[in-house]
Parts: C-alpha cells; sequence; structure tokens
C-alpha cells in the first residue's frame, strides 16, 4: 500500500476543517485535507446561512463552504477527495489509511470529520430538505418568525429548541413518541408552562405533505392501540431534536470520547490525550455545534498544531 508523509493532516471539512487548513497552510505547514464523504459537512445541506460574521445579507451554506475551501487553496492547502477509513494513533508518526487504498503517515493530525443529525428515516425528511426540514433551531430558526413550527424529540435538546424557536414562532408543538419527556424538570416545566408551546404526547411522524414546502405533518397519535388516530397537522417548520451522532469512529481505540461518541479534549482546548492529535468542529463539541464556532475551533487547532511541530523541530 503506497505511504504519503506530510507534517500536517486534517480529517474532514466543513467550517473547522477548511479554517484549519487556512491557518496552517499560513505557518508553512503543507497541510493536508481529505474532505471526506460530504465536503463542506452539514452547511451544505441548508440553503441561506445569515448567522454566519461577514455576509450581512445572509449567503448560501454551499457558497459559504466554497469560498472557505478556496481561500484554503489559496495559501497552498492540498484538498482532496477521500475517505479515512482506519487510523493508528499509537506513535508518531501516525498513519491513517484514505478509501483502504493508501497510507497518510502524518507528524499532525486536525480531526475536524463532524457530527451527523439523526433523522425519523422518513422519505419525505430527505424530500423537503432545505424547504421546511431543519436539525438546527439556532441556525433556521429565524425564517419562521411569527409562524408554526413543530419540534421532534423529548430530552433536553427537544426542549432547549422549542424554547428557542418559540422566542421567534408563533406557535410551536413538541412531537413526543412516548407518553413523558425524558428532559430534565426544569426544562420540562419550562416547555409544559410557556404560552406558545404544546406538547402532543405519544404521536408518531408518518410523513410530511407540502407543494413547494411543509405546509404540515402527517401524524398517528397512540399508534398500534386500539384508539390509534391519524391526523394532519399545518406547520410551516418541522425541527428534528433527536440528537447527533459524531463522526469518530474510527478514532475509538485511542482517544477519549463521551458516551455518545464526542471526542474529548483538554480543557478549552482543542488537544486530545494523543500529543500532535487535534479535534476541532462539532466532532468535539456536543453544546453549540454551529459554524462559527467550528471555525474558531479550526483555527485553535491549527495553531496548536503549529506549537506542536515547532517544538519538535519540524517546522
Amino acid at each position: 500500500m503506497e505511504i504519503e508523509k506530510v507534517k500536517c493532516l486534517i480529517i474532514g471539512s466543513g467550517p473547522a476543517g477548511y479554517t484549519a487548513a487556512i491557518y496552517a497552510a499560513r505557518s508553512n505547514m503543507n497541510p493536508v485535507l481529505y474532505e471526506g464523504l460530504q465536503p463542506g459537512g452539514q452547511l451544505t445541506t441548508t440553503t441561506e446561512v445569515e448567522n454566519f460574521p461577514g455576509y450581512p445579507e445572509g449567503i448560501d451554506g454551499n457558497q459559504l463552504m466554497e469560498d472557505l475551501r478556496n481561500q484554503a487553496k489559496r495559501f497552498g492547502a492540498d484538498v482532496r477527495f477521500g475517505l479515512a477509513s482506519a487510523t493508528d494513533l499509537k506513535k508518531d508518526p501516525y498513519q491513517v489509511t484514505i478509501d483502504e487504498e493508501k497510507i497518510i503517515e502524518a507528524q499532525s493530525i486536525i480531526i475536524a470529520t463532524g457530527a451527523t443529525a439523526k433523522y425519523l428515516g422518513l422519505d419525505d425528511e430527505k424530500k423537503y430538505a432545505g424547504m421546511g426540514v431543519s436539525a438546527c433551531a439556532t441556525c433556521d430558526g429565524f425564517f419562521y418568525k411569527k409562524k408554526i413550527v413543530a419540534v421532534v424529540g423529548g430530552g433536553d435538546t427537544a426542549c432547549e429548541e422549542a424554547m428557542y424557536l418559540a422566542g421567534l414562532a408563533s406557535k410551536v408543538y413538541i412531537l413526543v413518541r412516548k407518553s413523558f419527556l425524558r428532559a430534565s424538570k426544569i426544562m420540562q416545566e419550562r416547555v409544559m408552562n410557556h404560552e406558545k408551546i404544546e406538547v402532543l404526547f405519544e404521536h408518531n411522524v408518518e410523513g410530511l405533505y407540502g407543494e413547494k414546502g411543509v405546509e404540515g405533518v402527517k401524524l398517528v397519535k397512540r399508534k398500534g392501540e386500539t384508539d390509534e388516530t391519524h391526523y394532519n397537522l399545518p406547520i410551516d417548520g418541522f425541527f428534528l431534536a433527536i440528537g447527533h451522532k459524531p463522526n469518530s469512529d474510527i478514532f475509538k481505540p485511542f482517544l477519549d470520547m463521551d458516551k455518545t461518541g464526542y471526542i474529548i479534549t483538554e480543557g478549552n482546548t482543542p488537544r486530545t490525550k494523543v500529543p500532535g492529535v487535534f479535534a476541532a468542529g462539532d466532532v468535539a463539541d456536543p453544546h453549540y455545534r454551529q459554524a462559527i464556532t467550528a471555525a474558531g475551533s479550526g483555527c485553535k487547532a491549527a495553531i496548536e498544531a503549529e506549537r506542536y511541530l515547532s517544538e519538535k523541530g519540524l517546522l
């Protein structure tokens, strides 16, 4: 198998990976970045991005990622298509297998593989992606000012998303499969007492409908029971809040992670327990999951990598 040696390997694109590449390239680290299965990351699945600084009129998610990609390439980052399929972080230089056919030996690694939002698995979720279906209230809630929205989920994340949306929308439904909320008691009290929020217990989502975008959700109440009922609920926006899965599986044997799979870093830094290996963006962030925080952590990871390589006399 072919082996290539590099100073700095960045795994994953998106705001974290591309920003890390910009900083690493400007520090003469000659970074090689592999974009993964979804070049540009989660933002390429959205349409308008209005909360990224520097774009007062907003910008298309794909265009924003293309801008960051081109900026990284302008400074000399080697941006490639390819998927990291295996890793060996036991000793320096670290080895990463790309597409099961090539090995990169890296003196430093920045992991920016992101996280994938969990969906219900309905065809309509894909059909209406960017047209009323979202997995991020903070990203897309602004588009639903004074409109009616639904949030799927029963945990703290769903309640937090509902509370955020209630500050914008005219009405928020929380759709819960079970007869209770899994959220903390204080979050339960907040949503149950909020005048704009209505919790619909024992409701399963069967699908969505609408001509040019989401106009409503198809629901079944008490699925499988003798009093099972089907009905349509008119809404303008459908928000998934059933969790995210960090794309971190290939690093599990070597790095510390929480029970969900988010990589644990040292304090407020991108440093992992393996020297010279750094984690940036959503793969290490279960809390914020924003483009701007991912970009900031990518910057920090590149700066840390530059210091690490300098201290070893490799720059």
